[in-house]
């Protein structure tokens, strides 16, 4: 069994100051939306956060970034963040924008234990400048090294007390390879069941890659509503 943790506040007591994080999430789908509320309410600054976006203004990684808690982001989209924003050109907040494949892909390598690897996105453009180039085939690739964190938060729909882990459709989206690539990976789920209830072909993270998990509702909030007129 993983620890299963009580509280919100329990779950992230051991993130300092400091500390890098990976966020699962692709706006605001598959987000651990309360995990990030506790951080939040714990007030730990300094982060690097690895996400392909910071969330929007009022949920979300954007509350952590309108508090001030993030020194610097990486991800792949600005997004609906105005403050984000306001923030990158007031030189307020440090910025690495990647293409999104190759955000992914860094984050897989870090998790596979593959320390870095060769990719012909951003060849020629201002993501090069400074990173070693090879040919291959003719064609000109760009050295991309891999992602690791301190921390991997992640949401899952369902989650069993080893820590075996079920996403639900596109919340599925950046959660598996975040879960793998943090030293310690804290997982919030929607259910939590008992062990040997999960049908085993159908878990997405084994729980080797998991160190703790709690169970908890989230809102879900839409990033941006279309209704019909």
């Amino acid at each position: 069994m993983k620890m299963i943790s009580t509280s919100f506040q329990e779950a992230v007591a051991d993130i300092q100051d400091g500390a890098t994080l990976m966020v699962g999430g692709f706006g605001l789908c598959g987000i651990p939306e309360n995990l990030i509320l506790a951080l939040v309410d714990k007030g730990v600054k300094d982060l690097t956060v690895i996400s392909n976006n910071c969330g929007i203004d009022e949920w979300g990684l954007g509350l952590l970034l309108h508090n001030r808690q993030i020194k610097k982001m990486v991800g792949s989209y600005v997004g609906e963040n105005k403050e984000f924003e306001r923030q990158v050109l007031a030189g307020e907040l440090e910025v690495e924008l990647l293409p999104q494949g190759t955000l992914a892909e860094k984050i897989r390598a870090g998790g596979a234990g593959i320390p870095a690897f060769y990719t012909p996105a951003g060849v020629g453009t201002p993501i090069a400048d400074g990173k070693e180039t090879r040919v291959f085939n003719g064609k000109e690739y760009l050295l991309e090294e891999a992602l690791v964190a301190d921390f991997s938060l992640v949401r899952a729909w369902k989650g069993d007390k080893m820590g075996n882990l079920v996403y639900r459709k596109t919340a599925r989206n950046f959660n598996p390879m975040i879960a793998a690539a943090g030293k310690v990976t804290i997982a919030e789920v929607e259910n939590l069941v008992e062990t040997g209830e999960l049908d085993p072909n159908t878990i997405h993270t084994p729980s080797i890659y998991v160190q703790a998990i709690i169970q908890g509702d989230q809102e879900k909030r839409i990033e941006r509503l279309t209704v019909r007129k």
